[in-house]
């Protein structure tokens, strides 16, 4: 290490060392430039490179090379104008001019005659069909069965070649000359093509019928002439045996005449939009109510009463056709005839007649009703009422023949008047105006019967719709409320009208999908009012008690209009939250109580019967419903949380214990109208009650089981469960509820257990010290030990690798820099000028300014 400095002195000056390496570097370099890589220590043996560097000589040498190159390319960007010379053979030295000369002949020819796409044919080539050339097939000698040929062997008809080609001239003056004996309005050019056109069509159509007829004419006449061949002696000609040696024809020629007989394709009308569908509705329903109001302000009888009926002079009166008979039965009593008798058989055949015609009329309406229902409406003629008058005169005279008898014509007539305006004045109208507030919408629906509450709701749904007006969309967001509301009166009556409240829900299904925005604030809005009442209640008590079963509806109609199974919903999520609070708050007191929570657990399922969300308030739920149905024991095996208590008012609600009870108990669905409240019922009936709903929340048990199966931790969520079911419910119950609830309890056993409860982990023991010397193997500085030589060929080519990536894209940056160097330098050239421009007009402009203030000093001073 001592000899390190004398070998440092003897080393050669850096100018020398540059030229040696072919840089020519100036004899007296800036010391500045100069940069001595230093080692940290001396190795004997090894060759240093890259001790002493010139960055400055390289860096000018790199920027000298990219303003030759580089900076050339840059300049030149947006420049085209160079010549390539793609001469065949131009620098090949091994050719001879006529060689070269040869060649470009020959190219130039195979260029002209080659064949630039697959579809383009030469005229060279011949094709044939069947040994037949195409040129022969195209002169068309043969027949050809075409509906677009005139008579003229497929030539134009003159009026039409002049009217598209000419002009119109020559069809102009034939309208003309038609005009003049026809008196009337000039007619205009579009009328007399659509003449034109029409008669062209109507003339095709003639010549197609004459086709057809021929062709049956021909094929009649082959039919004939086959009968007649089978009668005459089967001797064959010369001419037909040359004709059966002829070859079938082809399947393709085959193919081609049946396609040219194929029927074309009828063009359908287009499907209509929503709102024009919309405004024909509502033209339809304002004509039949127009139709209506005149029937009942009686001016349609009127007319029809004050039209003649049109008789041809020549009519004899022969074609008359009697109503009934009015021929009199002729009667004597004692010697004399019995007219009275005469005229009181008419007026009961009368009777009779009108009392059949008008049962034959309301059978035909039954049978029209029960085909036709709501889609018989939506008909154009399902509207008709010409039957009002057979209705009129079966309800004439209803006191009997008598009195019929004693009134006359016209007395007869006005009162069938009457009566049809009444049953017009009844009928239900067609149009019916967005109602404004709740009462106008209860006061339209309340007292009809359900079908024609439905038919009130789709009249002014379709009367009132968004696209008929501006303001309609507003109108039915409303109305959405309104009836919602009614709904909730429907089922706060007692008994609860539920089959019209069943119906009027797709009404609100139909309204909800047209303003879901406006739906969803709404039944927010009934969800928040019924939650702070349940605040308020126990606020004011300590304790909530269980909703009417408006709240309820409203839950079921929840689920019904919006979807459970998302995460988070605006409407389904309160509504979830809801009944939370509806099976935790509310005590269980009665049966009643009882009936409404198992309802909401019903609701629960549906919904999550898809997401399958854990819900504990419902096993919680169901577990006080088994505890209330067994009886009081001191020690229990599962705990209870509220709103149940293991003992106290309520903790025997369902428990049975007559036997005879019991024995007569068969299984039914729980009616929901008793949420309302169970009264006027005997023991018995109570005590069938409470079976009901013991077996209803076993159904609802085993539901629970199997949506909630495959959870891990099923086991303790259904242990209470469990144990309630094997240990405290009552032997004395009804064979199926035992035979239930046995099944149960071995579903819940047999459920496979899905977790592993948490172990510490095993740890290896750990082993003892030894004192065996450790050996490491002395590595040669600077080789890869334990690899053979492809592997090193391997890792060198890796090496090299990163370095001349990581060398190009060194060079890569310095490309970038020195050409945003370049930009910048003419961005500031251009800057430059323009500021030299700009100060060099400004200076004008104030020359100019001077010369013009000195100009007006002087005409002041004058």
């Amino acid at each position: 290490m001592g000899k390190a400095k004398p070998a440092r002195a003897g080393r050669k000056p850096p100018g020398s060392q540059a030229g040696a390496r072919g840089v020519k570097a100036k004899p007296n370099p800036n010391p500045f430039e100069v940069k001595v890589n230093r080692q940290k220590f001396q190795v004997l043996g090894r060759k240093t490179r890259h001790d002493v560097g010139l960055p400055g000589v390289s860096r000018a040498r790199a920027i000298k090379k990219r303003t030759q190159t580089l900076l050339k390319e840059y300049k030149e960007r947006e420049k085209s104008n160079v010549f390539k010379d793609r001469r065949f053979g131009e620098y090949n030295r091994n050719m001879s001019p006529e060689e070269k000369m040869m060649k470009r002949f020959a190219l130039e020819q195979q260029r002209r005659h080659e064949k630039r796409s697959i579809y383009n044919l030469n005229e060279d080539s011949e094709l044939t069909h069947r040994g037949q050339s195409l040129a022969e097939i195209e002169k068309l000698n043969d027949i050809v069965d075409s509906d677009s040929d005139a008579e003229e062997g497929g030539a134009l008809s003159a009026e039409l070649t002049a009217t598209h080609f000419g002009g119109g001239a020559g069809l102009l003056t034939k309208s003309e000359s038609r005009e003049s004996q026809e008196p009337g309005r000039a007619r205009s050019r579009r009328e007399l093509l659509e003449e034109l056109i029409a008669e062209s069509k109507l003339q095709k159509r003639e010549r197609q019928a004459q086709r057809e007829n021929a062709l049956e004419l021909t094929e009649k006449l082959d039919q004939d002439w086959k009968e007649i061949q089978m009668v005459l002696p089967h001797k064959t000609p010369k001419a037909d045996k040359k004709e059966k040696e002829k070859p079938q024809p082809d399947v393709y020629d085959m193919r081609v005449r049946e396609l040219g007989f194929e029927m074309k394709a009828q063009p359908s009308d287009r499907m209509k939009t929503e709102e024009e569908l919309a405004r024909e509705e509502q033209e339809r329903l304002t004509k039949l109510e127009a139709e209506r109001l005149r029937r009942m302000l009686g001016k349609a009888e009127d007319a029809n009463m004050k039209k003649p009926k049109h008789m041809s002079a020549d009519d004899l009166n022969d074609g008359f056709i009697l109503d009934r008979d009015d021929r009199r039965l002729l009667s004597y009593k004692d010697g004399k005839m019995n007219v009275e008798e005469a005229s009181h058989a008419e007026g009961s055949r009368e009777a009779s007649g009108s009392q059949s015609a008008g049962e034959e009329e309301e059978e035909e309406e039954e049978e029209e009703d029960d085909s036709g229902g709501e889609d018989a409406e939506q008909s154009d003629g399902a509207d008709s009422h010409a039957d009002l008058d057979s209705n009129a005169e079966s309800e004439e005279d209803p006191a009997g023949p008598e009195t019929g008898s004693l009134l006359t014509p016209a007395e007869r007539h006005l009162g069938r008047h009457w009566r049809a305006q009444a049953a017009v004045r009844a009928e239900l109208p067609y149009t019916f105006a967005a109602p404004e507030s709740y009462e106008a919408l209860r006061s339209l629906l309340l007292g009809r019967p359900m079908d024609e509450q439905l038919l009130v709701m789709e009249r002014i749904q379709k009367c009132n719709h968004p696209s008929l007006a501006a303001g309609n969309k507003a109108k039915l967001e409303k109305l959405f409320g309104f009836l919602l509301d009614y709904i909730g009166d429907l089922a706060a009556d007692d008994p609860p009208d539920l089959g019209v409240i069943d119906k009027l829900i797709v009404q609100l299904y139909k309204l909800c999908q047209l303003f879901p925005e406006s739906a969803c604030d709404t039944m927010r809005f009934v969800l928040r009012d019924a939650m702070h009442d349940m605040e308020e209640k126990l606020e004011a008590k300590g304790r909530a008690t269980f909703p009417g079963l408006d709240v309820l509806i409203y839950l079921k109609i929840v689920g019904l209009l919006f979807p459970t199974s998302d995460f988070w919903h605006p409407v389904v999520t309160p509504a979830l939250v809801c009944m939370s609070q509806l099976l935790t708050k509310c005590p269980v007191l009665s049966l009643q109580d009882v009936i409404k929570g198992l309802f909401v657990c019903c609701l629960f399922l549906e919904y999550v019967s898809l997401s399958q969300r854990f819900v504990p308030e419902l096993i919680n739920f169901l577990l006080g419903i088994l505890h209330i149905a067994a009886p009081n024991r001191p020690t229990l095996g599962y705990a209870l949380v509220h709103p149940f208590r293991a003992l106290g008012k309520g903790s025997e609600l369902l428990l049975v214990s007559n036997r005879e009870d019991v024995a007569t108990w068969q299984r039914r669905s729980l009616p929901l109208h008793w949420a309302n409240g169970l009264k006027g019922q005997t023991e018995t009936e109570t005590n069938h009650v409470r079976l009901s709903c013991l077996a209803v929340c076993l159904a609802l048990v085993e539901r629970c089981v199997q949506l909630y199966g495959s959870l891990p931790a099923f086991h303790h969520i259904v242990q209470p469960l469990r144990t309630v079911l094997a240990e405290h419910l009552d032997l004395g119950l009804p064979q199926e509820l035992q035979e239930l609830g046995q099944r149960l309890v071995n579903k819940l056993q047999s459920q496979e257990q899905r977790w592993r409860p948490l172990v510490c982990e095993k740890s290896k023991p750990v082993p003892l010290k030894l004192f065996t010397p450790r050996l490491v193997k002395v590595l040669e500085f600077g080789r890869k030990q334990g690899s053979t030589k492809e592997e090193q060929e391997r890792r060198r080519l890796i090496h090299k690798h990163k370095r001349e990536f990581k060398g190009a894209v060194r060079e890569i940056r310095k490309d970038n820099q020195f050409l945003a160097r370049m930009q910048l330098s003419e961005t500031m050239e251009r800057d430059a000028e323009r500021k030299r421009k700009v100060k060099q007009l400004f200076n004008s402009l104030a020359t100019q300014e001077g010369e013009w203030k000195a100009l007006k000093r002087r005409k002041f001073q004058r």
